[in-house]
């Protein structure tokens, strides 16, 4: 199982951007999908998360309100679109999947990661 995770950048404060992670090396359409970051001198932590069916996400309090996480199946793509994006936000990015069951909020339950990207949201 592959995972590559792309869209990160620089933005200012209060802008958006769109994080895409494009699976491959099994049938995506089976597997949950996880989005966690990690800022510097951080510990990593959950961002968000969407079933495998497709049909519910759950989120950190940080961004709730603020990030959508949506799945593209016949495309092996999940994304998290960011919007009104805070210094806070400011980390490395990774989409990580699990097999069925529930999402998860553990990244201790996720056996497959992506690379990572950066955003970086400046004041």
């Amino acid at each position: 199982v592959q995972l590559q995770a792309s869209g990160g950048g620089l933005v200012q404060a209060g802008g958006s951007l769109r994080l895409s992670c494009v699976t491959s090396g099994r049938t995506f359409s089976n597997y949950n999908m996880g989005w966690f970051r990690q800022a510097p001198g951080k510990e990593r932590e959950f961002v968000g998360a969407i079933h495998w069916s497709g049909t519910s996400t759950n989120y950190a309090d940080s961004v709730k309100g603020r990030f959508t996480i949506s799945r593209d199946n016949a495309k092996n793509t999940v994304y998290l679109q960011m919007n009104s994006l805070k210094p806070d936000d400011t980390a490395v990015y990774y989409c990580a999947t699990k097999r069925y069951g529930p999402t998860s909020a553990y990244d201790y339950e996720y056996p497959y990661w992506g690379q990572g990207t950066l955003v970086t949201v400046s004041s």
